[in-house]
């Protein structure tokens, strides 16, 4: 391990995921990887908290009594660190040996870089759409995890939704945004967005974060560098309902967030169909956990 202070620091959000997030802290905590660890652990078990903290003295555990949301999460955590960058980190993430090193250094080489997401695989070794298209009307029915996509996955709208071909693609790519459940971050880039955007409770705040790092004149790269491999939904499974309800009140947060003054005339007739797709997801769910 080097002497050198470490330019990393790593923001893990924590909702009840303990046995991943030991499995996570165990793949990242290696003797090669330096960096500081914080995980912010929200409606915190003070048994479980302490257990991790004993297993795992390198990292440091905030112990948050509710759950304030994902983006107030990494903020809380970010405000504990120092550093050139921030990796931001889901805790149902195996983190791939070598890789926090590898995207530093790159980033070091190319500083109009703000944001970067390395290649993330299913538990199947299938690789993750984890870089996408910014959303638009078609992401309803056409997003990563719609149906439309699953059973028809090179239909038009999905591939206008998921463009890149990230298993094939082997130089970094200029992207509309990746996914905060493995993202690293510049930290002078982080501290003039002023993080995260705290409105958004759950789901979205990602592509938002890199939305507004575009618009601010950084870039956002998709990096073909194995980076972790993610199972997902590991902290929405404890609370299902009200991860539904987050995604769509964020979905409508992007929405009126982004869209054009023309197009924000239509944020009444969007909160009238995101209702509706609630409501269906809700009787979806309800059928699949009675049988």
């Amino acid at each position: 391990m080097s002497d050198q202070p470490a330019r990393t620091g790593v923001v893990i959000v924590n909702f009840k995921c303990y046995p991943e997030l030991r499995a996570c802290l165990a793949s990242l905590l290696t003797p090669d990887c330096a960096a500081p660890v914080v995980v912010v652990d929200h409606e915190s078990d003070d048994g479980e908290r302490t257990r991790v903290a004993r297993e795992f003295p390198a990292a440091r555990i905030i112990g948050e009594p509710g759950n304030h949301g994902f983006a107030a999460g990494v903020n809380r955590g970010a405000r504990e660190l120092g550093g050139d960058y921030l990796l931001l980190l889901n805790p149902d993430s195996l983190v791939v040996p070598g890789s926090v090193a590898a995207m530093e250094r790159w980033l070091d080489e190319h500083p109009g870089v703000a944001i970067a997401g390395p290649r993330i695989r299913d538990i199947d070794h299938t690789v993750q759409a984890s870089a996408r298209r910014f959303p638009d009307f078609t992401t309803a029915i056409a997003g990563r995890s719609s149906w439309l996509t699953r059973v028809w996955p090179r239909n038009p709208l999905s591939r206008r939704n998921l463009p890149y071909s990230l298993d094939a693609i082997a130089e970094p790519q200029d992207v509309d945004w990746v996914s905060g459940a493995c993202m690293i971050v510049r930290r002078t880039a982080f501290d003039a967005l002023r993080g995260l955007d705290e409105g958004f409770f759950l789901y979205w705040e990602d592509a938002d974060f890199c939305r507004r790092a575009i618009l601010a004149g950084w870039r956002v790269v998709y990096l073909p560098i194995e980076g972790t491999v993610h199972t997902g939904g590991a902290s929405s499974r404890h609370a299902t309902d009200a991860a539904l309800t987050a995604f769509h009140r964020s979905v409508y947060r992007l929405f009126t967030k982004h869209a054009s003054p023309a197009t924000r005339t239509l944020a009444p007739l969007v909160w009238v169909a995101l209702q509706l797709r609630l409501a269906l997801m809700r009787r979806l769910v309800g059928r699949r956990s009675s049988t």
